[in-house]
């Protein structure tokens, strides 16, 4: 049975931990509504420059690109994005459970992030690159992993891919989601999904904007395209550190709370074992002088 100093000194480690996940709790959310903003801001250029290749795709309807190349699925690349500490609640867990699904031996990865870098060595899956990215994501890591994936197709290593992150809904949901990347498929007017994303890898169209193109639209597609695939990286990188730091608060908000809710109780079961000890010590001192007199 513990003792009074046994529940002590539970008592003092548990309000150490509670410090400790109050204080990343509060760093957490600090970080939590830089990179929120950062991902909101990001979402009406991304629907912009989709509007603006769609609309040039629209006036050159026999437009080629090898980035465009359909053809029949052999081996697939998955861009897997994942966090580089823990801490994070269910995140990580959440996005392997969706990893896994796909098949081992027709799969490529390309991860960013140490958390997938470990998951793909642990789990003995086919790596084919590893990167890292800042806390506050930079547009030439997302190009990096871009331009990596884009050879990749390219060269006829991989006949897709498809970029599986955490999206950021809001601060309490963060969901797991695969996106296709290449090949980007016929562009064309279609209806945007949640996001300003377009469903199939297509790109929405921007509706009764008039655009006048410099040179044509030929050139600005071509050069247009390859950009566009990097800032698609790029926001996808600002989404799925959002939902890290959001996750991340509501997890250490969670653990803190659960440790004050400890303290009450083990200060009460502290209470109830003292007043016991007081009783019992009481109890043998009337005994005592009972013997005595």
């Amino acid at each position: 049975m513990a003792t009074t100093r046994d529940i002590r000194r539970r008592i003092k480690s548990v309000k150490n931990t509670a410090q400790i996940t109050k204080a990343m709790q509060m760093v957490a959310a600090s970080k939590m509504r830089k990179a929120q903003q950062a991902a909101l801001a990001g979402r009406p250029y991304a629907a912009l420059m989709n509007d603006v290749l769609a609309e040039a795709a629209a006036r050159t309807m026999d437009f080629r690109h090898p980035l465009m190349e359909t053809r029949e699925v052999r081996k697939r690349a998955i861009i897997l994005v994942s966090t580089d500490r823990g801490l994070c609640g269910a995140l990580n867990s959440n996005l392997f459970r969706e990893a896994v699904k796909f098949d081992q031996d027709t799969t490529l990865y390309v991860t960013a992030g140490r958390k997938a870098s470990q998951f793909i060595a642990r789990t003995k899956r086919p790596l084919a690159a590893e990167f890292t990215y800042k806390d506050t994501p930079q547009f030439g890591e997302a190009r990096a992993i871009s331009k990596f994936a884009q050879d990749l197709f390219i060269k006829h290593e991989a006949d897709a891919v498809d970029v599986l992150y955490t999206n950021y809904i809001s601060t309490l949901v963060q969901r797991p989601e695969i996106v296709p990347f290449l090949p980007v498929g016929k562009i064309q007017a279609v209806t945007a999904g949640i996001h300003g994303h377009a469903e199939a890898g297509e790109l929405p169209a921007g509706g009764d904007v008039p655009y006048l193109f410099e040179p044509d639209e030929e050139t600005v597609l071509g050069e247009l395209l390859p950009h566009s695939l990097n800032f698609k990286i790029y926001q996808i990188l600002l989404e799925a550190k959002a939902s890290e730091h959001s996750a991340r608060m509501v997890a250490m908000k969670n653990a803190t709370d659960n440790a004050q809710q400890l303290i009450k109780d083990l200060t009460l079961q502290y209470n109830k074992l003292r007043q016991s000890n007081i009783t019992k010590e009481l109890l043998e001192i009337a005994t005592a002088q009972m013997a005595v007199g």
